[in-house]
């Protein structure tokens, strides 16, 4: 069985504020799997694995985000990919 996986980008001031701990402290927070890492183009890419109704706490947060940061649009895609067994900054 494959656990529930979803993608997300994240656009915005979301590089340099640190949006990625941040995101792994809410996904180890509520027990998911994935990866968060900064795109080329300035927004983040997440993968977020686990109960879905965890995953979609952890969305719902990504359109806040940190204090630093301003979150202008999250893009978000179910995927079905197998997780990694942690949470990975990139």
């Amino acid at each position: 069985m494959h656990e529930y996986c979803l993608k997300a980008w994240v656009t915005g001031r979301v590089q340099g504020v640190g949006f990625r701990a941040a995101i792994r402290d809410q996904a180890l927070k509520e027990e998911l799997k994935g990866y968060a890492r900064n795109l080329g183009d300035g927004r983040v890419e997440v993968m977020l694995c686990g109960e879905q109704t965890a995953v979609d706490r952890v969305v719902r947060w990504l359109w806040h985000g940190p204090p630093a940061s301003r979150v202008t649009h999250v893009e978000c895609e179910k995927v079905d990919v197998t997780p990694p067994s942690t949470f990975e900054l990139g």
